[in-house]
């Protein structure tokens, strides 16, 4: 006779609010992030489109241009050198809590 002791309408009306608090504080985190979104998007600037084209330098010398070229190719393609040796050490210690029975309840 437990279930006639229980409000069923306040159970459900809790209940009801609950999941109602959930899905509104959802839908307003959406909101939330959408709104950081649109505050921190770079806008194009107005006067960068006036401005004009940056002018390349002519090179003529075909030794300055090979410099160059090689300057590039070694400035973007640069790697760290690592040895190929896995190196594990392992230090035996004789004391550790871990395998000591005696503390064990």
């Amino acid at each position: 006779m437990t279930m006639l002791a229980i409000n069923w309408g306040n159970a459900l009306l809790i209940t009801g609010v609950g999941f109602g608090l959930v899905f509104l504080v959802l839908v307003l985190l959406i909101y939330i992030v959408k709104l950081f979104g649109v505050i921190f998007t770079q806008k194009p600037k107005a006067a960068a489109a006036v401005a004009a084209p940056a002018a390349t330098p002519v090179v003529d010398d075909e030794e300055e241009m090979a410099a160059i070229a090689y300057v590039l190719h070694t400035f973007y393609n640069q790697h760290d050198e690592e040895s190929d040796i896995l190196t594990i050490r392992h230090d035996d210690v004789v004391y550790s809590p871990w395998n000591q029975k005696s503390i064990i309840f």
